[in-house]
């Protein structure tokens, strides 16, 4: 029988995307394979993005990293979730937090019993009910308890990390190459394409190395230099609903003890991240250049750091939007590569962990199946825009109309299939999701609460409990969470303790 296994996988472009796929496919494909990975240290990375949201656990799990030595290596800081101040109306303040919301009731979502409670007046503000959200501004962080009961908050803890995405991508390289991944250092001059069906045959270096390989993966950033320049693949824009294209980012001197959260505060023309690590403190703002200059945005930036900057603001273009495929013959565009959603919910290497295990799951040989082809494409395009919608979420349900940019974000049209769900969460506060899409339930109820889109109804079987065990059943989640929060150690003190990072130059 012919052996039509793939042989050899080339990896283009290093930074978190390039080194994620190395360690991935050293552990699951083994020894096997021939994996080789090229890029070149004068080509630098984008390299801002240090939040995360959950599932990274999984992807560090299936590595088997060690959790200590990974966050003492990367400055990690812990996340509950994420901060957004003024977006709504200004002066507000809400938390997306991880994890759950109190808890549900015949089948029914905590938050449905939440509505009824809060037209009556027995209940509080929704984070209230969360132990994310309550430990969050406090400051109070944790990992699981053991030696507690199933049914305890504290025994299931959601978090994320937030850490130096450069020394993340230095971390994995160190392990993939322990399993074999091979580097090549070198500026890619040339792409040869087969001259009958146009599949990438090789790469050609600037020394003139010729890389050939079976399956290349894209990693090349914003360029695309395989699945754009060389395939011309095609770009999906989706600036209309997502109108920054640019950034400013910025390091700053940590001030006082980390926050277990990302902070995320409207301005005039888009928003800033605040994300704290060990040694340091992230920050960028990302704008429309339609409403602001860059010289206005940097100012602004800098006007708002917590500490002493530590490098001038570095700026980024980019136009939001995803490549018409994802795969294209034998090219798989992972990170910046395959498009760009804004940070605004830390998703961006979420996406690339997303896009590994979709291909591991649907891991082609030699006659690259267009059915398998197809069926990635479809999935990836179908998480994006979720997550594209869940974003434009946070722009359109604004009261703000104090700034050209907040009065279009609250007037402009929105993708059909998000107006629809707002429409029926504020009927009832019903909302239906897919099961392979990334956010779940608890996170749009928070943004959409959190942004003043406030249920006219509930669901009619939350009449079935009394108005009287209805006070008495939030009042006890509300109590139970306190009294969880109450015994977590602060952040720092949990970080000193279990896996505070050597001290580094900043």
């Amino acid at each position: 029988m012919t052996d039509t296994r793939l042989k050899n996988v080339v990896i283009v472009g290093g930074g978190t995307a390039g080194w994620m796929a190395a360690a991935a496919f050293a552990k699951v494909l083994g020894s096997e394979y021939s994996i080789r990975l090229v890029e070149s240290e004068e080509i630098g990375t984008v390299g801002v993005g240090e939040a995360t949201v959950p599932h990274l656990k999984l992807f560090n799990n299936l590595l088997e990293i060690d959790e200590i030595e990974f966050i003492r290596q990367t400055q990690s800081t812990f996340k509950l979730g994420i901060q957004f101040n003024d977006w709504g109306r200004i002066g507000d303040s809400y938390i997306h937090g991880f994890g759950t919301i109190g808890h549900d009731v015949s089948l029914l979502p905590f938050h449905q019993f939440w509505i009824k409670a809060m037209q009556k007046g027995m209940a509080s503000d929704i984070g209230a009910y969360s132990l994310n959200t309550v430990a969050a501004p406090r400051g109070k962080f944790m990992a699981s308890a053991t030696d507690v009961p199933a049914t305890s908050p504290l025994s299931d803890i959601a978090y994320a990390y937030h850490f130096d995405a450069g020394l993340y991508a230095k971390f994995l390289r160190g392990y993939a190459e322990k399993r074999g991944v091979l580097r090549t250092e070198g500026k890619i001059a040339q792409t040869l394409l087969r001259p009958h069906d146009g599949f990438v045959e090789a790469v050609v270096l600037e020394s003139g190395e010729r890389l050939e390989g079976d399956l290349f993966i894209d990693c090349s950033g914003f360029r695309g230099l395989l699945i754009e320049q060389a395939l011309h693949t095609g770009y999906l824009d989706f600036t209309h609903w997502l109108p920054c294209d640019r950034a400013m980012a910025v390091p700053c001197e940590k001030v006082g003890p980390p926050t277990p959260y990302t902070r995320s505060t409207a301005r005039n023309a888009g928003w800033q991240w605040r994300i704290p690590l060990q040694h340091r403190t992230g920050n960028g703002y990302v704008y429309s250049s339609a409403h602001i200059s860059d010289d206005e945005a940097a100012a602004t930036l800098l006007k708002n750091l917590d500490g002493r900057p530590l490098s001038d603001p570095r700026p980024l273009r980019f136009t939001t939007g995803v490549r018409k495929k994802f795969w294209n013959k034998n090219v798989v565009a992972l990170g910046l590569a395959s498009g760009f959603l804004e940070p605004l919910e830390s998703t961006s290497i979420y996406m690339i962990q997303s896009g590994i295990a979709r291909l591991l799951s649907l891991f082609p040989q030699r006659d690259f199946s267009e059915v398998v082809i197809d069926r990635y494409n479809a999935q990836a395009t179908f998480e994006y825009e979720r997550i594209r919608d869940f974003l434009i979420l946070h722009y359109h349900a604004t009261e703000r109309n104090d700034t050209p940019f907040w009065n279009q974000c609250r007037t402009m049209s929105i993708p059909a299939q998000l107006q629809d769900n707002i429409r029926l969460f504020k009927d009832s506060g019903r909302f239906f999701r897919n099961a392979e899409e990334m956010f779940a339930i608890v996170s749009w109820v928070q943004v959409m609460l959190g942004q003043h889109i406030v249920p006219q109804s509930y669901h009619p079987l939350v009449d079935k409990m009394s108005d009287k065990d209805l006070a008495g059943f939030m009042a006890s989640v509300s109590h139970v969470i306190n009294s969880c929060v109450d015994s977590m150690p602060p952040h720092q003190a949990f970080i000193d303790r279990y896996c505070a990072a050597p001290s580094m130059a900043a």
